[in-house]
């Protein structure tokens, strides 16, 4: 088995770091840079920073926090929201970031996926889905709707055929995150993300609903994610970094000390 990530997700609004339930009822989760910091002394494999309620207007922000973390932590980091052309891209990578993630520019564009990934490489191309079921779990064929706009607006687009799409682009890497599952702590979607893992040949990070040990396990295993996407249970102290990797080894799942 290859070594599995854990990767936890600071979701931006005006420079503060903050949480909800699916994608709603947000509250403070503290300074980006402190978290940040937190995390690389905590061990964790990467970062996501996404700026939530991304504009023109909070640009700057976003590339502070991108330059600041840049500049105190030594792990791999993803900065998302707001991110509309390859000179957004541009300006991300050079604060410092070393991937950038796309979700509702590249829906509106999907060309923007391929000109970022010849210019920097698909290494450097994160597509992020919001994804939700449009039928029910004993559906015999469950499929999900992507949704664009910080969740808040249905694209009638399917997420299977969506993600094969963006990797056919150019899309070296899915976040996917569940919006039923988000801030639930019930545990990930599975099935999502199992059909996403089985219809692409790119690392595929799993995001929305962990809120036990064995929910991080059970979406590397049963779910076949490479990574998986937490926010909740670090910022508040539930599980450190180093809780749940010594768990996944207990659980013969290979990661990194």
């Amino acid at each position: 088995m290859l070594t599995k990530r854990i990767i936890p997700c600071l979701d931006v609004k005006d420079g503060r770091v903050v949480k909800g339930t699916n994608f709603v009822g947000l509250r403070d989760a503290g300074d980006p840079i402190e978290l940040a910091k937190r995390y690389d002394d905590e061990r964790a494999d990467e970062l996501v920073f996404l700026d939530i309620t991304a504009s023109h207007e909070r640009r700057g922000t976003i590339i502070d926090i991108a330059r600041g973390c840049a500049s105190q932590v030594f792990i791999p980091f993803t900065v998302g929201g707001g991110i509309r052309t390859v000179e957004d891209m541009r300006d991300i990578l050079k604060a410092g970031a070393d991937k950038i993630s796309i979700n509702s520019a590249a829906v509106k564009n999907p060309d923007i996926i391929r000109d970022g990934a010849k210019k920097f490489g698909s290494q450097c191309i994160v597509l992020a889905v919001d994804a939700k079921r449009v039928n029910d779990a004993d559906s015999d064929n469950l499929r999900w709707e992507v949704y664009v706009n910080g969740g808040r607006k249905p694209t009638g687009i399917d997420c299977i055929e969506w993600v094969k799409r963006a990797v056919d682009l150019g899309a070296g890497e899915i976040l996917l995150t569940s919006m039923d599952a988000d801030g639930t702590k019930d545990g990930y979607d599975i099935e999502l993300n199992r059909a996403v893992s089985e219809a692409v040949n790119v690392p595929v990070i799993a995001s929305g609903g962990a809120g036990e040990l064995e929910h991080f396990y059970d979406v590397l295993v049963n779910g076949k994610a490479d990574a998986v996407l937490a926010a909740s249970v670090f910022h508040y102290g539930k599980f450190s970094i180093r809780q749940v990797k010594d768990y996944l080894r207990t659980r013969n799942v290979e990661v990194r000390f």
